[in-house]
């Protein structure tokens, strides 16, 4: 059914001696819909028949990312068997598959995703910024050990600290004050991360932050 609905989008019978074309009609709708239902048959159908596997959604997401962030993990499988897959592909603001899962807090992925060459420190926003709003602790504990940059800085000035105080773990931004994260910077906005803190009435951490200034 999937081939014929995959021939009829390209044009009826004649398609059938242009398999390319019966992968690029139709199929790029049909393939980003398989990552939001997690369907991995579908994508591993598309992928057989030459779709890329690292392919943007018309908001310019990356399908890996897209299917971390959304913990399409059957979809995310289907990917990751595709020799072709890029596992650095950044979106339109830089951002990457491991910075999704670290985001999700799935430690298995992010671990595959460094072994597979992964970067844990890239310029502006980096997988570092979003570990640290993981679930708990874990993902940063991970990234620190793979050599992940405590005072990483995105494009505005906002540290991986500033990040947690804000959103994360407070056993986050324990860990990273534990492995000499600095209290004392400003972004561009002029937080410090006491400010983060407490611009989510995290009131009692932020007093704790505000605390090492002095």
């Amino acid at each position: 059914m999937k081939r014929r609905l995959l021939i009829l989008r390209a044009g009826g019978m004649a398609a059938l001696a242009l398999p390319a074309l019966a992968v690029r009609a139709g199929s790029y709708e049909d393939f980003f819909r398989a990552i939001d239902i997690d369907a991995p048959g579908i994508i591993r159908d598309l992928l057989a028949r030459g779709f890329d596997p690292n392919a943007r959604n018309p908001k310019g997401h990356v399908a890996l990312s897209i299917a971390l962030r959304e913990q399409a993990l059957k979809a995310a499988e289907a990917l990751w068997a595709h020799p072709e897959l890029d596992v650095n592909a950044e979106n339109a603001v830089g951002e990457t598959p491991l910075m999704m899962a670290a985001m999700r807090g799935e430690l298995e992925w992010a671990r595959r995703l460094i072994q597979r060459g992964a970067r844990v420190n890239k310029p502006g926003w980096s997988p570092m910024h979003y570990a640290a709003i993981a679930p708990d602790q874990r993902m940063m504990q991970f990234m620190l050990a793979q050599g992940g940059e405590v005072g990483a800085l995105s494009p505005n000035g906002t540290t991986p600290l500033m990040m947690a105080a804000r959103n994360g773990d407070e056993r986050t931004v324990d860990l990273l004050l534990a492995r000499g994260a600095d209290a004392r910077p400003k972004n561009q906005a002029g937080y410090t991360a006491a400010d983060m803190a407490r611009s989510q009435d995290r009131d009692n951490l932020a007093d704790r932050l505000q605390a090492l200034l002095r």
